[in-house]
């Protein structure tokens, strides 16, 4: 038998993962986890809005696209898809839905807090699995129907409300353009070197959550609340521990997502509520401590 050349089976291997991608029926798959999905070059992201809680943190009630969005996603890959996400939940909710996830074949890759002081507390499961779209979407909704996170698609705003921030000069600090959503002015700024999990590469990073996430919520007066989480390599964490805390912003929580990811990265979530040109310039001072691609 005639040898195959290494760079012809790796040619074979890339066409049959782009076949079983296109063989993917997104149409079942939104039919199964119940919504439509915002779709990002090939990732197919749903959202579950916790509109059902009131929280809040220091006297600032969360906007579900603040800290209170439910999400996962989907991206192609040879034998299927891939999936990972992040669940918003009550304390009473953790292990009803994480015993009907793993009953349905899904892995839990963390839980965990993102904030502290909130009232009711919320935690945050983050979720993995590949195989079957379909299937992985069918045990997604299982697992979210073991809470009280809505379940019936939200119905589109006639119009995003307003946001009361001066958005050009938060843009131009931040040094990416920010996007309104349901209320909150929200960055993601990716960093310049590829993240893979398992061998698939993670693009576009925000839809697969790995561009540091920031929020900004308007409080009044030109001042914002402001959450989210920082992506970070190990030697990046304490830099931007003390960027942070030094411009005024609380460090609420250190801790991983996922668990074959390369590079190694941590996730690190912050809290405050000030003027928001003054944070806006805090947290450019943290993000200049990382490896983030520039705009």
């Amino acid at each position: 038998m005639r040898a195959v050349p290494v760079l012809a089976i790796c040619a074979m291997a890339t066409i049959s993962s782009a076949a079983s991608a296109q063989e993917i029926d997104w149409k079942k798959v939104d039919e199964a986890i119940g919504r439509s999905a915002a779709v990002s070059g090939d990732v197919h992201r749903y959202v579950f809005p916790r509109t059902d809680l009131t929280v809040t943190l220091d006297g600032v009630t969360i906007k579900p696209a603040l800290a209170l969005g439910s999400w996962t996603a989907f991206k192609p890959m040879h034998g299927g898809a891939m999936v990972m996400g992040d669940l918003v939940l009550l304390e009473t909710e953790i292990n009803p839905v994480m015993a009907k996830l793993i009953e349905n074949g899904i892995e839990i890759t963390a839980v965990h807090n993102h904030v502290l002081r909130a009232n009711p507390l919320t935690f945050y499961m983050h979720i993995g699995g590949h195989g079957d779209p379909v299937k992985l979407a069918t045990a997604i909704r299982a697992g979210l129907a073991a809470s009280k996170t809505p379940l019936t698609p939200p119905a589109a705003p006639a119009s995003q409300p307003a946001i009361d921030l001066d958005t050009a000069q938060l843009d131009q600090i931040i040094g990416v353009k920010g996007q309104p959503n349901g209320g909150v002015y929200q960055f993601g700024v990716p960093r310049r070197d590829p993240v893979s999990e398992s061998g698939t590469q993670l693009s576009p990073a925000g839809p697969t959550g790995v561009a540091t996430g920031i929020g900004f919520q308007p409080t009044g007066g030109g001042k914002a609340a402001i959450t989210g989480d920082f992506v970070l390599t190990a030697d990046e964490v304490n830099p931007v521990i003390k960027a942070l805390r030094s411009n005024g912003i609380e460090v609420t929580a250190v801790h991983s997502h996922m668990l074959n990811e390369q590079p190694r990265l941590f996730f690190m979530h912050f809290w405050a509520n000030d003027d928001a040109v003054k944070l806006a310039k805090g947290l450019r001072a943290a993000i200049d401590k990382t490896a983030s691609a520039k705009s």
